[in-house]
Order: structure tokens, then sequence, then C-alpha cells
């Protein structure tokens, strides 16, 4: 059984780059600066739509934790988005207006960039609104941490998804451009979350925080995952399944310990409840590119309608990455 299983994950891996080399066709270049990569830089890949708001310290952020490259694909935009990412002088940026819902959600085109871009590079996948925390980041640049993974001969680094929001209603304060989220939304779930580990990849399965709490609290099971495996020293024969919520071969997902000690592991801090949610949602939900004909936005439209507190008695004011380490969400392991 466990040969036939590998196997076949062998030929579903074959499968996926396969589809990311057909869908490589709907991608078109818009700004090429990639000959300015370096053998060792750290790339970010991401997949965005009407961002302008958030790019501008998305780019600051990840360039002052040691991010030298972003390779970036524009799924027709209309907000100047598009443009304003085309003037930096570190992105590489691809546009297309295929649907996003038949690419796997972005999946299938991020996978070719990364068999394009990321061979023996670290590479870090995420969205405009995930801010990526490890430890010992306000003191060490992301490369500290990439050097320590490659000393230690580890090739994939997990983090968990922790929803952030405000104190009082999602749209009460306005975000500005170029603002920090975190000083709309600093208040998140120090608890209230369930794991499962999923036999055939070998990724934990999360879920909970507080969309399960609000928007899924009738079936919690159907709330979004919050396992991701985003920094991963890339080969080109690798392939993201779902998101980066696991990857092939199944042995990149075990980014956590089976024998009750702790791997190093990081937090990606979701800033996705500022006062442009409720737009963006309803946006999306009459688009239907998302999962399930946007069976999620679904239920935050319809929760929205009664203006929830996602606030509560229990939240937890972030301050840092030891604080996240001291609650258990995230986790040093045997960095020093």
């Amino acid at each position: 059984m466990g040969v036939w299983q590998s196997y076949r994950l062998r030929l579903q891996r074959q499968r996926l780059l396969a589809r990311a080399w057909r869908k490589s066709r709907e991608l078109r270049l818009i700004e090429d600066r990639s000959n300015g990569i370096r053998p060792n830089d750290i790339l970010v890949f991401t997949t965005f739509r009407n961002e302008a708001v958030r790019l501008p310290f998305f780019f600051k952020y990840y360039r002052d934790l040691g991010v030298d490259h972003f390779i970036m694909v524009d799924n027709d935009s209309d907000d100047g988005g598009a443009e304003y990412a085309a003037e930096q002088p570190d992105v590489t940026l691809y546009s297309t207006k295929h649907s996003y819902r038949a690419a796997r959600f972005g999946v299938d085109w991020l996978n070719h960039l990364q068999h394009k871009y990321a061979h023996e590079h670290w590479t870090l996948v995420v969205d405009p609104d995930e801010l990526f925390v490890f430890p010992f980041c306000d003191t060490r640049p992301i490369r500290a941490l990439t050097d320590w993974l490659d000393a230690s001969a580890i090739r994939s680094f997990g983090a968990m998804l922790l929803d952030m929001y405000p104190k009082g209603a999602v749209d009460a304060e306005p975000y500005k451009k170029g603002q920090n989220p975190l000083e709309v939304a600093c208040w998140f779930d120090s608890g209230n979350y369930s794991i499962q580990k999923n036999h055939l990849y070998y990724n934990l399965w999360i879920q909970g925080g507080p969309r399960a709490r609000i928007f899924f609290k009738d079936e919690p099971n159907r709330a979004p995952a919050l396992n991701k495996t985003p920094l991963v020293k890339w080969d080109r024969r690798y392939a993201f399944v779902s998101s980066t919520h696991m990857l092939l071969p199944r042995g990149l997902n075990l980014v956590y310990d089976e024998w009750g000690g702790e791997k190093a592991s990081g937090i990606l801090l979701h800033t996705k409840f500022l006062d442009t949610f409720t737009s963006k949602a309803r946006e999306e939900l009459e688009r239907k590119q998302h999962y399930a004909d946007g069976q999620e936005y679904k239920s935050y439209v319809a929760e929205l309608e009664n203006q929830p507190e996602l606030w509560c008695k229990w939240s937890e004011k972030y301050i840092n990455w030891r604080q996240l380490e001291i609650l258990g969400l995230m986790s040093k392991g045997n960095w020093a």
C-alpha cells in the first residue's frame, strides 16, 4: 500500500507540474527584472487583485525582512495596483485576465513561476494581507532563518495563519494606504483552534479563530484552513497542491515534531479584517472565483449584515513574536 500510494502521489505531482505549464500560457509578462535575481536571493511569490491600498506596506514589510525580489501575478486589477507594482525596482510582474478559480485559485500560475525562477532559492509564498513572523524576526533578517534551515538540512518551514481584527466594528477605523495594518487590526484569538493530521499528505489541518467563531459558528468544520507552509527551499520538481496548505513531495509537509518536541515555526499575521473587507467580500461573492463558488464569502456577507464585532473578552492584543511563542502558536524550536 505504501509503495502504491507513493507512486500515485508522484504521478499527481507530475500532473500538477504539467498543468502548471499549460496554465502558464495564460500569463503575460508586464515587467521583467528577473535578470537581477542572484543565486542566493530570497524570493516572494504572490497573486493579487485590486490591492493598491495594501501594496506599499506589503513591499516595505518584506524588504525590511530581507526579501530580495518579488515575482507577482496581477489578476486583472483596475485600481492602479498593477501599475504601482510594475514601477517597483525589485518586481517581476505578470498579468492575466483568466479565471483565478480555473487556475486552482492561482496555484497553477505560481507553481509555474516557481518552476521557472525559484530552483534552489528560498521562496516565500504569501498574499498581500499576510505578514510573515518568525523567531527573532525583530532582531534577525529572514536570511538568518534560511541560513539556519540550510545548516540544519531543513527545506520547508511551517506557519499558522493568525486572523487579526480590530476592537469594534470591522469598518469603524479607515485604513490608509501605506499604513501598517496592525495599527488597525491588532487583536487575535489566542485559543479556539482544532488540529487534525492529514494522513495522505502528512500536513496538519488547523481550523478555528474568529472566522470559525463568528462566520462559521454553526458549522466550524467548514471554516477556512489555517495551516500553511509558506517558506520552502524550492526545487523545480516540487508543487503546491492546495494553496500553501500542502505540497508534494509530501515530506515537505512535515513541519512539526511528532515525538513530543517542537520544531521551529512561524506565524502569518492575516490582516484581512480592515474597513475594506466588506466591499471586498461582496465583490468576491459576485465573482465566484474562490473555493466552492465563493461559499466562504457568502458566509462573510451574510454575517456582515449584522455588523458583528470580532473582538471578545478572550482576545489578545498583538505585541511581538515572543508573545506568540508563549501562547504556543509558534516556536523557535532549537534555533538559538
